[in-house]
This record gives structure tokens, C-alpha cells and sequence, in this order.
């Protein structure tokens, strides 16, 4: 099947964390791509990929990177297509921090959506919902998953209230 997010990150050292986008395509049966695209080291190659994103189909674009992180804000520059930035903490990061507002704070007319640092899991579920507004099964798939969520949630009220049944507030 054709990919319909593509999953790009600065630099290898990224994956450990972009796997979290990974693991949520592979959840919610999301075909995708995962690629390497350096926003400083390599430029004509992030042109060229944000040129074909469109044609290509590709309906989502999750970008991790860190220090700089440019790579979000530069593909968005480029495409139409939806780009959600995952700020990455590198070891050449000031704490993450530098990534974080690298994605943020873009110029007027380049949105970019922005997770939380290292939150490339959430980026990958946002992702899908973004899917899931135009494919009805990825919808049924991102509604099981926060079904079990909620249970979860249920489950610790219930274990919770079990073991201090006298200090729970009712």
C-alpha cells in the first residue's frame, strides 16, 4: 500500500525516538514511509522530498529534530500537507529547549503542529486522527484505542477505591 504519513527525521540519532511514531502507524494499520532528510546537511534533499509529498499522497508529514530543528518548519515552508514537528533532545541540545522553540514559534502562514519533547508517540496518534477524519476504519481504530485508555483509567479508580475504600472520595 501506498504510505499516506511520512515519518522523516534529521538524522539517524532521531529513530529512538521517532520509533514512537513508527509504533503508532503500526497500531492503527497507517501505512507509512521513514526516511533521513537533514534540514543543514542536506538541503536540495529536503526540497526535492517536500516538493513530492503531494503527488506522492502523502497526507501527513511527522518531522523529528533536534538542536535547531529547522526540518519541521522547512518542509511545511514547502508543502501543503500537514506537518506535525516532534522537538527532539539531542546531545547538542540547551535541554531540549532549543528544539522546542524551533518548532513553535514559526512565522505567520507556516503552521506547524507542535509536540511535546520527545513526543513522537502522540505525534504519531495525532497523525492518525488526522487520517481518521476521511478514513473510516483508522477512525474505528483511533476510538478502540482511546476506549482502552479510558478502561485503564477505569480500572485504576476501581483499584483505588478498592484498597482505601475509607479515604476515596466518592
Amino acid at each position: 500500500m501506498k504510505p499516506l504519513v511520512s515519518i522523516v527525521m534529521g538524522s539517524q540519532s532521531d529513530l529512538s525516538v521517532m520509533k514512537g511514531a513508527v509504533e503508532m502507524m503500526e497500531q492503527f494499520n497507517i501505512p507509512f514511509e521513514l526516511t533521513i532528510v537533514s534540514a543543514h546537511r542536506t538541503p536540495e534533499r529536503l526540497v526535492e522530498y517536500s516538493k513530492t509529498l503531494v503527488n506522492r499522497d502523502i497526507k501527513v508529514v511527522i518531522a523529528g529534530a533536534g538542536g535547531a530543528a529547522h526540518l519541521p518548519g522547512m518542509i511545511a515552508s514547502i508543502t501543503t500537507i500537514p506537518v506535525i514537528g516532534v522537538p527532539i533532545k539531542s546531545t547538542n541540545s540547551i535541554d531540549g529547549w532549543d528544539s522546542v522553540l524551533s518548532i513553535l514559534q514559526m512565522p505567520t502562514g507556516v503552521p506547524v503542529a507542535t509536540m511535546a519533547l520527545n513526543g513522537a508517540k502522540n505525534a504519531g496518534i495525532f497523525a492518525a486522527q488526522i487520517i481518521g477524519s476521511f478514513n473510516e476504519e483508522v477512525n474505528k481504530e483511533i476510538l478502540a484505542y482511546k476506549n482502552y485508555l479510558r478502561d485503564i483509567v477505569l480500572d485504576s479508580v476501581a483499584e483505588v477505591k478498592e484498597s482505601y475504600s475509607n479515604e476515596f472520595d466518592k
